[in-house]
């Protein structure tokens, strides 16, 4: 058994076979480096493969990845075929001890004991001069490995089982993919992503930072990465008035009485912070989420039907104990900002709620051009226990959710064990620049929150009836969105989002004061500008905004200024157009007005 890993979904295991039989092939030419190397784990991976050596006094380092490549090549032009045989556990305990094997050795003792190896008896495989423990499955021979369809990657330390009382091993990393042109365009889209990773560009572009004494998972925003915040804010808060929504502003912190009643403590308790003592050891917690706190402002009063749909909305901060292996950036925090809401409303009044929801989730993501994003419907597992045992209810929610989406016409894929623990959610899965797919954004049909806070309404013959809660958050927290943002757009922002939205270069000191009037006349109107004042020679200017990512320079000289024009340079675009100065200002106002998308080069300026 090369290592307890996961078995590949349909479609994938003939992928799944090739980075499994490349492992042995790679732990083969090893061994013919480093014949006293020992073996511990080989297995497959998302983009490849890895195996880990005990390399003892002899060490082996990335010098040597080129060397072990081509002995690789050398064994696959055998074609050997890959074959299967058994051994009882004594036997295979022997075979390993005359070999040195002592970490294969160990884990052949486990898998019997465990019952994981059927009957007792241990699988091999041999292709070639090479043997190892295994499963499979792997390829009928070596020969089958396509051309140039992985490469070496570097070289990690591990400790054996993951415990750092137990020795270190040497791992190797390996890309491998089902031909030369998928290897390729993958190590192109990584170079694209290690370029665009919004940790090196929010570090670049002074957008946020993370301090030690602070704590890991908590971001500063600085000045320039608060203007992303506030934009998206802003927008959101328009969108929202206009479909109806009314804002509401909670604390951040409630009693533990108010997230037993929500079940966040029994169901959610792992991922909150620890309880603060107050008030004579009455207990406080932080708010992983805003919904408990916004079914407070529904109870507050009397409802009547003819107040529903009732949508209250927040920009609200949580809280969550993210594991610190889990953390990353700003895409997975401890401290967060979200765009949240909750719709309370009748039966009849869901799907058009659920309607108005995705066509709001298309919008934004359409507007940013954030690309296609898949649908998935996420559902409880019956089996755990982390969801409300409630087996009708989650039924009838569940058929109801996966209705709306039909009704809609809406492609979506099914997840067991996805769902919130008080109902079923519809996710918004979009994919980073190396394909790996997120959740973004989230719609929650919520079947448990009215019965335990009380909510109900007055229907029209008088009843008090509980209403639908629907939860939802299509942009997400401010933190995963603009991580997303960042790392698409390589930091190059449009101008209605940009920190800086017009940088003013004068060509030299003595058009300062036309540039001064033209940034006093910006910064009237509530643009972001600022002027290039330095002593740094003019193309260094320049190469400083687009070093920048400023969407928008304006060149000014003696002929700027003797016709009161600018020389308008943008970002992403190679040529320049003067225009006069009230034209252009007009523009960047029309441009402001419409959050054009002018970061991608398709996007004219509005010159009229």
């Amino acid at each position: 058994m090369c290592e307890e890993c996961d078995k590949p979904q349909d479609g994938q295991e003939q992928l799944y076979r090739l980075r499994h039989s490349l492992a042995h092939i790679m732990a083969e030419a090893v061994l013919e480096l480093r014949p006293n190397a020992k073996l511990a784990f080989g297995p497959p991976v998302e983009f490849g493969f890895y195996y880990d050596f005990d390399f003892g006094g002899e060490p082996l380092g990335e010098a040597d990845l080129p060397e072990i490549e081509k002995r690789m090549e050398l064994i696959l032009r055998k074609n050997a075929p890959f074959e299967r045989s058994e051994m009882p556990l004594a036997e295979a305990l022997a075979w390993f001890e005359e070999r040195g094997e002592t970490y294969k050795a160990e884990y052949a003792r486990e898998l019997v004991e465990t019952g994981k190896a059927g009957g007792g008896s241990l699988s091999f495989y041999t292709s070639g001069g090479f043997t190892d423990m295994c499963e499979g499955p792997h390829l009928e021979r070596t020969g089958q490995v396509p051309r140039g369809c992985f490469k070496l990657d570097r070289i990690s330390g591990s400790y054996w089982r993951g415990d750092e009382k137990r020795p270190m091993l040497t791992r190797i990393y390996a890309l491998a993919f089902a031909s030369k042109d998928e290897l390729k365009d993958y190590i192109a889209r990584r170079k694209l992503a290690m370029e665009r990773d919004h940790r090196k560009l929010g570090d670049e572009l002074d957008l946020f930072i993370q301090d030690a004494d602070v704590g890991v998972g908590f971001p500063l925003w600085m000045p320039h990465g608060t203007v992303l915040r506030d934009e998206l804010e802003k927008w959101a808060k328009e969108e929202e008035f206009l479909a109806g929504f009314q804002r509401v502003t909670t604390p951040s912190v409630a009693r533990g009485a108010l997230y037993l009643r929500s079940g966040h403590l029994p169901y959610y308790k792992d991922s909150m912070f620890p309880p603060m003592l107050v008030d004579e050891n009455d207990e406080y917690y932080l708010r992983p989420m805003n919904c408990p706190h916004h079914h407070k402002v529904y109870a507050a009063r009397p409802r009547s039907y003819r107040e529903l749909p009732l949508r209250l909305a927040e920009y609200g901060n949580d809280f969550r104990y993210e594991k610190h292996g889990s953390l990353s950036g700003l895409l997975r925090v401890r401290a967060m900002t979200m765009n949240d809401a909750h719709i309370y409303c009748t039966p009849e009044q869901v799907e058009g709620e659920f309607h108005s929801v995705i066509q709001m989730y298309q919008k934004y993501y359409a507007h940013l051009r954030l690309g296609n994003f898949r649908v998935r419907l996420s559902l409880h597992d019956p089996d755990s226990d982390k969801f409300v045992a409630d087996h009708n209810a989650w039924e009838q929610s569940e058929t109801a959710v996966r209705q709306v989406l039909h009704n809609l016409g809406v492609a979506y894929e099914e997840e067991r064990g996805e769902a919130a623990f008080y109902g079923p959610k519809v996710d918004i899965q979009i994919k980073n620049l190396m394909g790996r797919e997120e959740t973004v954004s989230t719609c929650q049909l919520d079947f448990v929150m009215a019965e335990r806070f009380d909510l109900t309404y007055a229907d029209r013959d008088g009843q008090r009836k509980r209403p639908y809660i629907l939860h939802r958050a299509p942009l997400s927290t401010h933190e995963r969105m603009i991580s997303f943002l960042i790392e698409f757009y390589g930091g190059a922002f449009p101008t209605w989002m940009a920190p800086v939205q017009v940088r003013i270069v004068p060509v030299s000191a003595d058009f300062a004061p036309y540039a001064a009037e033209l940034q006093e006349r910006l910064c009237g109107d509530f643009f972001r500008v600022e002027t290039d004042d330095s002593e740094e020679s003019f193309n260094k200017k320049i190469r400083n905004a687009v070093t920048r990512k400023i969407p928008n320079v304006w060149v000014v000289g003696a002929k700027e200024m003797e016709d009161r024009t600018v020389t308008w340079r943008r970002y992403c675009v190679k040529e320049q157009v003067t225009v006069a100065f009230d034209r252009a200002f007009d523009a960047l106002k029309d441009m402001r007005a419409a959050r054009a998308m002018d970061n991608f080069a398709d996007t004219a300026l509005p010159l009229g």
